[in-house]
């Protein structure tokens, strides 16, 4: 074989980012349906899974690149990812609610956080009310009741309205006692 009967090289293979390698993201990220996956689980999950995959930046406020970037299609692309798993990690109600035709990932992130902040004294006093007035005979067991006690405790929390002090110490005695 002489010098000349040489064929070029292949082109060489773009990278591909990680994120085009997730698939069944509810298998990572739980489902959020704002009772038995409380808000504040879901953004702390959300927000792992996306600083793993490099793509934070997508739902933390950075400004997108502008459109004359050279790196705004692949920005994009990556961005219409992220939205994906936002939207699959949403329950059906809630995925009514968020979801736009026209939208990035952070909007949609926005519209989710909204739902769980917005009218917080409100859906605090409706919480802290079903919180004081659960009855252990209306569970199915003792363990149902304290599960019901702590799901309740935690969306208190997202609206920030954490379980009162003399409430404190049945608190620590759930999460010790699951």
């Amino acid at each position: 074989m002489s010098g000349t009967d040489r064929t070029p090289p292949p082109p060489p293979q773009p990278k591909l980012h990680p994120v085009y390698s997730v698939t069944n993201i509810q298998n990572k990220v739980r489902v959020l349906d704002g009772v038995k996956v409380p808000y504040s689980s879901w953004v702390k999950l959300f927000k792992l899974h996306a600083r793993g995959y490099k793509v934070l930046h997508h739902i933390d406020g950075t400004r997108k690149p502008a459109e004359t970037d050279s790196t705004y299609e692949e920005w994009c692309e990556i961005d219409a990812h992220v939205l994906q798993w936002i939207y699959g990690t949403l329950n059906d109600d809630l995925l009514s609610r968020v979801l736009e035709e026209e939208s990035t990932a952070y909007e949609a992130w926005i519209r989710v956080k909204n739902i769980f902040t917005n009218n917080k004294g409100a859906r605090a006093a409706a919480l802290e009310s079903e919180f004081s007035s659960l009855k252990l005979e209306s569970m199915s067991s003792l363990e149902a009741y304290c599960q019901r006690l702590k799901e309740i405790a935690d969306q208190l929390k997202d609206v920030d309205a954490a379980v009162k002090d003399q409430l404190k110490d049945v608190g620590s005695w759930f999460d010790t006692w699951l």
